[in-house]
């Protein structure tokens, strides 16, 4: 997937407990909790990049319609401080940071994008500078948490490392109390693993084994974890995850041992040999859509197949427009500073009510704003769940779909499950 391309970070996300992240402090260059001045137009803009090109590119539609639905729901409620809401979606595919200037051209006050992390940089840079919000519904990559935006950087989708403790979770539950991890060299997999390593060794799995291979070239890593004979083994890969695979069942592994970091998951069917993967789990972060989001979303386009980072786009344009509104000014730098709180983040300046009143959770723009208009501090949890942005402009609680293959090498859904820290 393009969720971490070309990016590598190192910091854990907890182990099994929630904990506090450093770095919650404000300072005056940062639009997350400085405050700010009024400097709308009073109409608000939202822009879109749509950054997936080749096999990815079917995300397009996926974003282009929550981002529509999300917009039509906001103006069917009063848009922004009585006028409609104006969706300016860039070209599909292209330069980012063309995309970018283009938006920035056009006013927009927010944009959400990019997919791929490779390509938050360019976005970054552009619009930081031209003091426009940005909130990417897809990028994982964990290094982005410190990158320099100015505070005008966010993001509804949690950090590859999220996932760890919850990878740990499943081994546990299924009476796991030693581990192997074997991943496919590169930021994705070192990362994850190392992750995936700091969680199980907190949460008192132990020994733990990790070995390290290269797309197409898993069979010492396999001969590593049949001499080692964990009671579960964690596969964190992409491009290397079928190799990796099936060299643990030559190695005589079985299935049911085998738990899929996200960059593994897929439907594999005939491409590996009979049953595998029976009994394996495999996570996809998010949740599933509701069927009623899903008619939504098909509503604005019939010819929509799936549905991947659609939550998290909708999301993502109602939180920039709660922003706008409990602010109660269009501007950038007003929606930056306004994010945390509305998503119910403990870090914004700009609370909307008193810092210890506790924030009404609502799930839609006009309950949403009902609330605001009452006074009231809001925590928007909608179609990805909560999100709570910390300092960084990361989510705190994380949501994953637990998906249970078959001997078919199929995967069915068969649960969820959820990572969270505080806030602070």
């Amino acid at each position: 997937m393009a969720r971490s391309a070309g990016l590598r970070g190192s910091a854990v996300w907890g182990a099994a407990v929630v904990m506090t992240l450093g770095a919650c402090s404000g300072s005056g260059d940062n639009a997350r909790t400085a405050p700010v001045e009024a400097s709308g137009d009073g109409t608000l803009r939202i822009g879109l990049i749509l950054d997936n090109t080749g096999p990815q590119a079917f995300l397009n539609a996926a974003e282009l319609a929550a981002a529509k639905l999300a917009v039509q729901e906001i103006n069917a409620a009063g848009g922004h401080k009585g006028r409609p809401v104006e969706l300016l979606p860039a070209s599909a595919g292209g330069d980012t940071a063309v995309q970018a200037r283009a938006l920035a051209d056009a006013k927009a006050d927010a944009v959400i994008g990019p997919t791929d992390s490779s390509r938050a940089p360019a976005a970054i840079d552009v619009l930081s500078k031209a003091r426009i919000a940005l909130i990417s519904p897809a990028n994982t990559a964990p290094e982005l948490s410190g990158y320099k935006s100015g505070g005008y950087y966010f993001r509804t989708a949690a950090a590859d490392i999220a996932q760890a403790p919850v990878l740990v979770k499943l081994a546990k539950d299924a009476g796991a109390r030693s581990l192997a991890v074997v991943f496919e060299e590169g930021s994705y997999g070192q990362d994850v693993s190392g992750a995936v390593s700091a969680s199980a060794k907190a949460g008192g799995l132990g020994p733990v084994t990790v070995s390290g291979f290269k797309a197409g070239e898993a069979q010492k890593s396999a001969a590593a974890v049949r001499e080692a004979a964990p009671d579960a083994v964690v596969v964190i890969a992409r491009d290397g995850a079928q190799g990796a695979i099936a060299e643990l069942a030559n190695a005589g592994v079985p299935g049911n041992k085998l738990i899929l970091a996200d960059g593994a998951f897929r439907q594999y069917g005939s491409a590996l040999g009979s049953k595998s993967l029976e009994g394996a789990r495999a996570l996809v972060p998010g949740v599933f859509p509701s069927a009623h989001f899903q008619a939504e979303l098909v509503d604005i386009d019939a010819k929509l197949k799936d549905t991947t980072f659609a939550a998290e786009t909708y999301d993502a344009v109602n939180l920039a427009a709660l922003a706008a509104a409990a602010a109660e000014d269009d501007a950038g730098t007003s929606i930056a500073g306004t994010l945390i709180s509305v998503s119910g983040g403990t870090s914004g300046s700009r609370a909307s009510a008193s810092p210890s009143a506790k924030p009404t959770v609502c799930s839609t723009y006009k309950d949403c704003l009902a609330a605001i208009r009452d006074g009231k501090a809001i925590d928007y949890d909608g179609e990805s769940g909560p999100v709570r942005f910390d300092a960084n402009g990361d989510v705190t609680a994380a949501k994953y779909m637990v998906f249970t293959y078959g001997a078919d090498n199929k995967a069915r859904l068969r649960g969820s499950e959820a990572a969270g820290r505080s806030a602070g």
